[in-house]
């Protein structure tokens, strides 16, 4: 099965440094197979036979080994996050005019009630649900205004990991 691993909260900041040959050589020790990753926030393509929820505690012990911290690890497979992509709008983009992000659920905090837990203004945000995520789009002059700021330092934030709509095409693209 081929699976993508999004690692929470490297490379952010100049804090919890992680080179991508470092990360991929830990993911080949562990056992995983054709590995690619894509940009520097922890992004990792690679095959297991291995059930995905045997996987991210496995690379959690695996990271922490090698780099002295503990990286929380979110683990999808290819149709998930292919389908995760297609319900992403054309529309929807990230860049001079609009920001717009992805949101990856932990299970924990996966369901559609989550909606109610976040602050929505409707017309500053646009915000879905899709199981394992939330899709979020504001207009870069409204950023600050925005409700979804909030989450910022709360569980729910503790309990996600952001990518741009940018990096999920490309995911999928890769995938594909």
């Amino acid at each position: 099965m081929i699976y993508i691993a999004l690692l929470r909260g490297i490379n952010v900041g100049g804090n919890n440094k992680v080179a991508m040959l470092e990360l991929r050589s830990v993911f080949e020790q562990a056992g995983m197979k054709n590995i690619t990753t894509y940009i520097n926030s922890g992004n990792v393509i690679f095959e297991s036979e291995l059930p995905k929820n045997k996987l991210a505690s496995m690379l959690e012990l695996a990271i922490e080994q090698k780099f002295g911290f503990f990286v929380k690890v979110l683990v999808w497979d290819k149709p998930s996050l292919l389908a995760l992509a297609n319900e992403l709008p054309d529309d929807w983009v990230n860049n001079a005019a609009m920001k717009c992000d992805v949101m990856f659920l932990w299970k924990e905090f996966d369901s559609p009630d989550i909606l109610k837990e976040v602050i929505i203004k409707p017309d500053i945000d646009d915000v879905l649900y899709y199981p394992g995520a939330l899709l979020w789009r504001v207009d870069k002059d409204k950023v600050t205004r925005s409700g979804l700021l909030r989450i910022v330092g709360s569980d729910l934030y503790k309990h996600m990991t952001i990518r741009n709509c940018n990096t999920l095409r490309k995911l999928a693209a890769i995938l594909r």
